[in-house]
């Protein structure tokens, strides 16, 4: 079309500084990538997890300087903190169900930040634990004072095993030998192998020793758990070394290796401070091995991956887990409380993990839920419902301890399907 004498249907013609100008404009009004507090909002309160040993350094000076009444306060720190004050500010602050976006995850992943404030915790925690045991050594440190300071460093070599777990999921070498490193004061090293190749396989089935039945007491998994882990670990690595043309007594061996770096520092230890210091070192492993598999317990109590038409499990999905959004728990435990998300992705960063709304949620944070899974009457009040409501009534679908069977499904008026086929087939 023509008018006049001009092209309507011609480009309009720009002088060259309108054409910048309008440049510029686009690019200004672009999205640009989120980074910082933008990304995160809880970037920096991440400092709190590795801050932990620093807790513990604060109370081994206040047991060294206080005056004598007040010394037993500080000895018990740890689990003052633990079991008291962490839970009571978890409960006062709340919860977080904000999820990152799939952009905001893919720039998390990459932010090596928080790569740094994990593996931060680790010389902290060596500078505590040497500090105990120097304070432990003095010929005035009485014997149940030992103990005590052992419970305390305990709740944070037990936290520090969770540092193991965060790393233990990495694909770097120095990574999995940093994650040894985090276990030496525990002893509990057969973890870094076990955990990635043995529960995330087996989690929330029977044949997995770190998944707790419903009706099965914390004092019965316990055993179940160390022992069956343990044994868990040396098949894993047997297996590894057997592709590879080895023996299990092999140098290249990593559960002999993670073991060894255990023996060489407790040995240290005993050489440097003397033998006073053997009461310390078996206390803090005994209570931070006993606090991790408490959150073991609590983290698929009950719940069960249901079996295919050929016998296979499911795959783990986020209904697998007990979740739970309580922010300072979450602070203080890499987000471990956003589970299933973990087992969906096990190499996923903390700082990425997800919510689900179809996860089952524990009625509290783990911090709240320690003290309550070691009273069997307490629990299972508080959870066997949970289960029951979760399966929507049908106990057949719940992952159930064989022993208290029978007692579970008389006590919930279910019919044990189980016991139903059982009697068909004989």
């Amino acid at each position: 079309m023509k008018g006049k004498g001009v092209d309507m249907n011609a480009p309009v013609q720009m002088n060259p500084q309108a054409e910048l100008d309008q440049a510029l404009l686009v690019e200004n009004t672009q999205p640009t990538a989120k980074s910082g507090l933008a990304l995160d909002k809880k970037r920096y309160m991440w400092m709190i997890s590795p801050s932990l040993p620093v807790i513990g350094i604060g109370i081994l000076l206040g047991y060294q300087f206080s005056p004598k009444p007040i010394k037993k306060i500080f000895a018990l720190g740890g689990p003052i903190v633990l079991h008291i004050i962490i839970p009571t500010i978890d409960t006062i602050v709340g919860k977080d169900k904000n999820n990152p976006t799939a952009e905001d995850i893919k720039l998390l992943e990459k932010d090596p930040y928080y790569s740094r404030l994990v593996k931060s915790f680790i010389p902290l925690q060596y500078i505590a634990n040497v500090y105990a045991c120097y304070l432990v050594s003095r010929k005035n440190t009485s014997l149940l004072d030992k103990i005590l300071l052992g419970i305390s460093m305990g709740a944070i070599n037990g936290i520090a095993i969770n540092t193991a777990h965060e790393l233990s999921h990495k694909t770097d070498r120095i990574d999995h030998i940093l994650s040894h490193l985090a276990l030496v004061p525990s002893g509990y090293n057969h973890f870094r192998i076990e955990h990635p190749y043995g529960h995330h396989k087996r989690a929330a089935t029977p044949e997995d020793p770190a998944s707790s039945q419903m009706g099965e007491t914390f004092y019965e998994f316990l055993p179940r758990t160390v022992i069956g882990s343990f044994k868990s670990a040396i098949e894993i690595e047997t297996r590894r070394l057997k592709r590879k043309g080895l023996g299990f007594w092999n140098k290249e061996n990593e559960l002999l290796q993670g073991f060894g770096m255990s023996a060489a520092f407790h040995s240290s230890m005993l050489g440097i401070f003397g033998l006073a210091t053997l009461p310390y070192l078996i206390a803090q492993s005994a209570y931070s091995i006993s606090l991790f598999e408490i959150i073991n317990y609590i983290e698929h109590y009950g719940l069960l991956r249901q079996k295919d038409e050929n016998g296979k499990y499911e795959r783990t999905m986020p209904e697998h887990s007990w979740n739970n959004n309580n922010i300072v728990t979450n602070l203080f435990l890499y987000q471990l409380q956003r589970h299933s998300d973990h087992h969906a992705y096990p190499t996923r960063p903390f700082q990425a993990l997800r919510h689900f709304d179809e996860a089952p949620e524990l009625p509290s944070g783990y911090a709240s839920m320690l003290l309550p899974a070691l009273i069997p009457p307490i629990w299972f009040k508080m959870m066997d419902k949970r289960v029951f409501e979760h399966y929507q009534g049908d106990l057949n679908k719940a992952n159930i301890y064989p022993k208290r069977r029978a007692k579970i499904f008389k006590k919930f008026a279910v019919i044990d399907k189980l016991l139903n086929r059982d009697k068909v087939e004989s």
